[in-house]
């Protein structure tokens, strides 16, 4: 074996395990900055590091003296040295989101988390970007090392999610990358690799307060500790979540609660979820303080009639399985998205005496439950409260309550079941009457002709309730849900006849505006022109764009500024975040693609012939195509994996480890280098398109590792076809057009940070199938594109 082979294995392995770490980092990152911020702003944060990918490309360009092979060790040294460094400067940054409204200053350290996070993936692409520019190596080798490596990094940081902390996790993946760099380098080199490792490992068992990320002092657990007494009791973590246990009294969960019920609470302990949502664990054993849940808005099913069979979606903490307890339904079942939830409570539970979440209980996206099964139920109780209210981001995806997640849970009722929404008045009114619309609409969906005659619905002074009937609501339901309101002092919002002096009447609102809307929304004859009049946008929303919480309307922004008390940053919760980081992201990505051309990298002129700009746009293509296709992929997949986590880890190690296959084919099969295969990819995803659903759903029932086996190895022929097209177009680069590799490469990460961004914003409007169908057209793009460059080039 020649000393440059083995020379280049080593190279690949200091690719691999750089890929490794680089993807592995990038979502540890995106659990970390979900904690001590918001996602939105972890969203921000990564979307933008994940230049310092293209920013490579460009410093190759402008400085190709830097593109030697023998510096892939010194580059991995540094990328290995960069991952706990950026993630401990970061952390010491008093960046807080919550505070840009008023301090100015914030602007300035979000510019600083620009650069500190980007540094180490700008070393990581220093490494693919040198090794595809000097190697001997095929492109198609290289290609498979960097995304088979991806592909596993993204599996490794979803099972050492389960070990800890994230933070740990940073300092696990710097030691992984510095031990490679050690076994494949030189002694200058094992020298300083020694020393960063042992300060990790240093770190990681003797410096834990130096490490422990920092938190948001503005997000609700913080402030619940803030409270006189509070006591901080545990804290766990999964992939899927950060569980908070503590004590104190921000953490008493009673949403709506009368004021007619004037004894103590039970004991509850709070449960935080990513120090955000916080819920409550109510103490079982104290039976006569129980006695508060009976005077709850959401117990108000359970004095219509008997509920013998119930189901709760997302129970949470609990409070809703010990209420059906106390009114004596017999068949108790309940259903949470987050297995950590359900596994806390119930381990809680135990050292209180309780058997809450023993029997009957299911770690499941609600309607991907019932999509399994053919029970159906009294009542079906679905909450959308925690113990403190808020508003989610306008570009935070939710399936449960798309029309068609209600449409499920409609059709599991028994002919008088009810079903029962709880949600939070947060002003003005926006997500309840998305709900009384979403929920209208998939009823008539169901053959539910006229909706007045199967909902009601009432208030107390901080939620709502709502109750949809499958059969039409009797006299002695409306008897009944009228008794309820008096003896408790709540206020009607709609029944069946209902009459305007019959609300507003124990806690007054000025123009009684709930009742109005309600009422206008359920009359067929009214709905379509208040809804296209309301000041906010309440239309249904589907599985296609299931931004449930996106309330805006472009031609009311003025309308909505001024009703939102002149605060800009409103419209940044509510998904204006997403133009605002584009602009951010295209600003770099001009600069750096601009960059190359004013340091005069070549004498050639014109500056953009078309022997450059062919290359370049063909590796945009392949940019925006790939990223189109896996995010309108992993978005398909949440419905039937549950958690978009593990939707995340399943699509993109699925893509990636099958590109990373088709670009090691593309070497070994020179048919596979032909345009043609560009053509036909592009076929394959217009087919996914239009089959995924379908898929989908015949899926959905199976056990959770069936579905995610199957999911794999239906992606497979997509992703090696999707790993065909950059090797191809290097390979071509390299024996025509060396030098514009570092630009391309830059080219192409640029356009891959830009693609998440547009797709997000356009399926906010026309959907994630669009989006599919968009990715497709990039890459019949890229097939006319890739035609012509052969005839230039050749």
């Amino acid at each position: 074996m020649s000393t440059s082979t083995h020379t280049d294995r080593r190279y690949l392995l200091l690719i691999l395990v750089s890929s490794i770490a680089s993807i592995a980092y990038e979502i540890t990152l995106l659990r970390l900055f979900s904690i001590s911020f918001w996602y939105h702003f972890a969203f921000m944060v990564i979307s933008i590091a994940m230049l310092g990918i293209g920013a490579s490309g460009t410093f190759l360009a402008v400085f190709p003296s830097m593109k030697r092979s023998r510096s892939i060790p010194a580059y991995v040294l540094f990328f290995g040295i960069g991952i706990p460094l950026s993630y401990l400067i970061a952390n010491a940054v008093p960046f807080d989101p919550s505070r840009l409204p008023w301090d100015r200053v914030q602007v300035l350290y979000v510019s600083i988390y620009y650069v500190i996070l980007a540094t180490p993936f700008f070393f990581f692409g220093l490494i693919v970007a040198t090794a595809f520019s000097t190697m001997k190596t095929a492109p198609g080798h290289i290609y498979a090392a960097d995304l088979g490596g991806a592909g596993i990094g993204a599996i490794l940081s979803f099972i050492l999610l389960y070990s800890g902390g994230p933070e740990r996790i940073v300092f696990l993946l710097s030691t992984a990358v510095l031990l490679a760099a050690f076994i494949s380098s030189g002694k200058n080199i094992k020298t300083l690799c020694s020393v960063f490792m042992v300060l990790n490992i240093l770190l990681l068992f003797a410096g834990q307060h130096l490490i422990q990320q920092r938190i948001s002092p503005y997000k609700p657990l913080q402030i619940a500790l803030n409270y006189p007494g509070a006591r901080h009791v545990e804290t766990v973590h999964s992939p899927y979540a950060r569980l908070d246990i503590f004590e104190s009294p921000a953490a008493r969960f009673a949403p709506g609660l009368s004021f007619r019920y004037r004894k103590d609470l039970p004991r509850q302990t709070g449960i935080a979820i990513d120090a955000g949502d916080i819920y409550a664990m109510t103490n079982e054993r104290d039976k006569q303080g129980l006695a508060f849940v009976d005077f709850l808005p959401s117990a108000l099913p359970y004095f219509i009639s008997r509920k013998r069979d119930v189901l709760l979606l997302e129970p949470k903490g609990g409070l809703s399985v010990i209420a059906a307890r106390q009114r004596g339904s017999r068949n108790i079942f309940a259903v949470d998205s987050n297995p950590l939830i359900i596994k806390t409570v119930r381990d809680y539970a135990k050292k209180m005496s309780s058997d809450l979440y023993e029997t009957n209980t299911w770690s499941a996206l609600g309607r991907s439950w019932l999509a399994g099964t053919d029970k159906v139920f009294d009542l079906i109780d679905l909450s959308i409260m925690g113990s403190m209210p808020s508003s989610s981001y306008g570009f935070s995806e939710d399936y449960r309550y798309t029309v068609e997640a209600f449409q499920t849970y409609i059709a599991h009722l028994k002919p008088d079941g009810f079903l029962s929404l709880n949600v939070y008045i947060i002003p003005p009114p926006r997500s309840e009457l998305r709900i009384l619309h979403t929920l209208v609409s998939a009823s008539e969906n169901m053959g539910i002709e006229d909706g007045s005659q199967h909902i009601a619905a009432i208030r107390s002074w901080g939620s709502i309730t709502l109750l949809l009937k499958r059969s039409i609501i009797t006299d002695r339901d409306i008897t009944e849900i009228k008794k309820f309101c008096r003896s408790r002092r709540f206020d009607l919002l709609y029944y069946p006849g209902i009459r305007e002096q019959e609300s507003n009447i124990h806690i007054r609102m000025e123009g009684n505006e709930y009742f109005q809307a309600f009422r206008r929304i359920i009359d067929q004859n009214t709905r379509n022109a208040f809804v296209q009049n309301y000041l906010f946008d309440i239309l249904p929303v589907h599985d296609e764009n299931p931004f449930f919480h996106y309330y805006l309307k472009a031609k009311n922004l003025r309308s909505i500024y001024r009703a939102m008390g002149e605060k800009w940053q409103y419209f940044i919760e509510e998904g204006y975040l997403l133009p605002l980081l584009f602009l951010q992201a295209l600003f770099l990505s001009i600069v750096f693609i601009i960059l190359p051309v004013a340091a005069g990298i070549e004498k050639e002129r014109p500056q953009f012939s078309l022997r450059r700009i062919l290359p370049l746009s063909y590796f945009a293509l392949l940019g925006v195509g790939f990223m189109f296709v896996e995010l309108a992929f992993i978005q398909k997949m949440i419905l039937s994996l549950e958690t978009p986590p593990l939707a995340v880890s399943t699509v993109v190690a699925s893509l990636l480890i099958s590109s990373g296959l088709g670009g090691f084919l593309s070497h070994s099969v020179e048919r596979l280098k032909k345009p043609s295969t560009l053509l036909f990819l592009s076929g394959i995803v217009f087919l996914y398109s239009g089959t995924m659903p379908l898929f989908m759903s015949l899926i959905s029932p199976l056990p959770l590792t069936v579905k995610i086996s199957l999911m794999f190895v239906t992606l497979m022929p997509a992703g090696i076809l999707m790993g065909i097209p950059f090797p191809s177009g290097l390979s071509l680069l390299r024996a025509y057009r060396p030098e514009l590799i570092p630009w391309a490469w830059a080219v192409n990460g640029c356009f891959s940070v830009l693609a998440p961004i547009i797709a997000v914003m356009l399926a906010l409007s026309t959907g994630f199938s669009t989006i599919i169908l968009l990715g497709a057209m990039m890459y019949l793009f890229g097939y006319l594109v890739l035609r012509r460059m052969q005839f230039e080039m050749t």
